[in-house]
């Protein structure tokens, strides 16, 4: 897929990160106005995004003013000259969005877990050239989210994001929904031109950790980002927790740290690349051993077979987790990358012994004996 950069997006300059701001919802035409002009005075701010139809949980809440907020964000666009961007969540929403010259559209996380809400909104940009961000679907999907940016690609869309809001979880912990970095960063291993914005708003879910999420984000080399911004947040109709005021938003992109990702220090390069040569080395040799790990589970399969004893056995697999996330603290590694790792090892180890179980006979390499 060969996708735009964002510096072909109108008006949209090579700054680093895209700044993109505005209220959860726009709530009245008062409210946008004012927020929009705190945040113009912030020059590293390119877009303001406002709410128009909010996808709600529950039914008998706030569920956004509709199309008559629309002018609205046509105002702010004239007045401040800031871009203006909205989500869009069907078809009708697409058509009313482009007759008022909002100029960037977003796919809401709910909207992203359906591909056929997908597929109506790419046809109905079909022959259009205007920017689309995706967001990620509310489960941990890469595939979904992938798909949903291959369908507005499909369709001749080429000035495409995607945005990482996190991922629902059934885990009690300080966000709202989960990060997972891992996936943002698998997605841009296989969509390298794709640009990537963070939302550490619906990340965070709570203001006081926006400014850490926003770090997180540019170490991981995102895009840009997308916070939301009011001015009385403890008064918003939706999502007041999370937004932060114009002020907050200057002081966290003025501190924000921002990293390259290559180097011209000659220097740093060889030695970077000595040290990567290391990694390799022992990444080879971890390989190999997994593989004889592997091995030794075929027989133990086997054995388990014979004697009629499932593959799967919880005492095992909580001693195992144990005493590695023990061995793991007393070297000085982490218990919880251990633990992650060892879940995927074990699920393994008992999806081929269950294959065992049903008479598949696993296949050894020629070299083995």
């Amino acid at each position: 897929m060969k996708i735009d950069k964002l510096k072909t997006w109108p008006k949209i300059d090579e700054q680093k990160p895209l700044v993109i701001a505005g209220p959860c919802s726009a709530e009245s035409e008062e409210q946008m106005l004012a927020i929009a002009h705190q945040v113009k005075e912030l020059d590293k701010v390119q877009v303001f995004r406002a709410g128009i139809w909010k996808p709600r949980t529950r039914p008998n809440t706030f569920e956004g003013v509709g199309m008559i907020g629309l002018p609205w964000l046509q105002r702010v666009k004239q007045e401040t000259g800031l871009l203006v961007t909205t989500e869009v969540a069907n078809a009708s929403h697409v058509e009313l969005a482009l007759k008022h010259d909002i100029d960037i559209l977003w796919i809401g996380a709910r909207t992203t877990v359906s591909p056929f809400a997908v597929q109506e909104i790419a046809e109905a940009l079909k022959g259009v050239d205007i920017p689309v961000m995706v967001k990620n679907p509310i489960n941990a999907d890469l595939a979904l989210w992938m798909g949903a940016i291959e369908r507005f690609y499909t369709v001749g869309l080429t000035k495409l994001a995607a945005i990482h809001r996190g991922f629902s979880s059934a885990e009690k912990t300080k966000y709202r929904n989960l990060p997972i970095w891992s996936i943002p960063i698998e997605l841009k291993r296989n969509l390298p031109d794709l640009p990537i914005i963070c939302d550490p708003s619906h990340i965070a879910g709570n203001r006081s950790l926006i400014a850490e999420t926003c770090q997180k984000a540019m170490d991981v080399n995102m895009d840009g980002l997308m916070i939301e911004t009011h001015i009385n947040p403890d008064k918003a109709l939706s999502d007041a927790k999370q937004q932060i005021t114009p002020t907050r938003l200057t002081d966290i992109i003025n501190n924000l740290s921002l990293r390259n990702e290559f180097s011209e220090d000659k220097n740093f390069e060889e030695t970077l690349v000595k040290l990567r040569m290391g990694i390799d080395k022992v990444d080879r040799e971890i390989i190999e051993l997994l593989k004889m790990r592997m091995n030794a589970v075929y027989e133990i399969g086997q054995t388990k077979k014979d004697s009629n004893i499932t593959p799967l056995q919880i005492g095992r697999m909580d001693h195992v987790m144990r005493e590695r996330c023990q061995l793991a603290s007393k070297i000085g590694l982490e218990e919880k990358y251990i633990e992650d790792l060892f879940h995927v090892i074990h699920t393994e180890s008992v999806r081929q012994q269950t294959k065992i179980m049903n008479n598949f006979t696993p296949v050894k390499d020629d070299n083995e004996e």
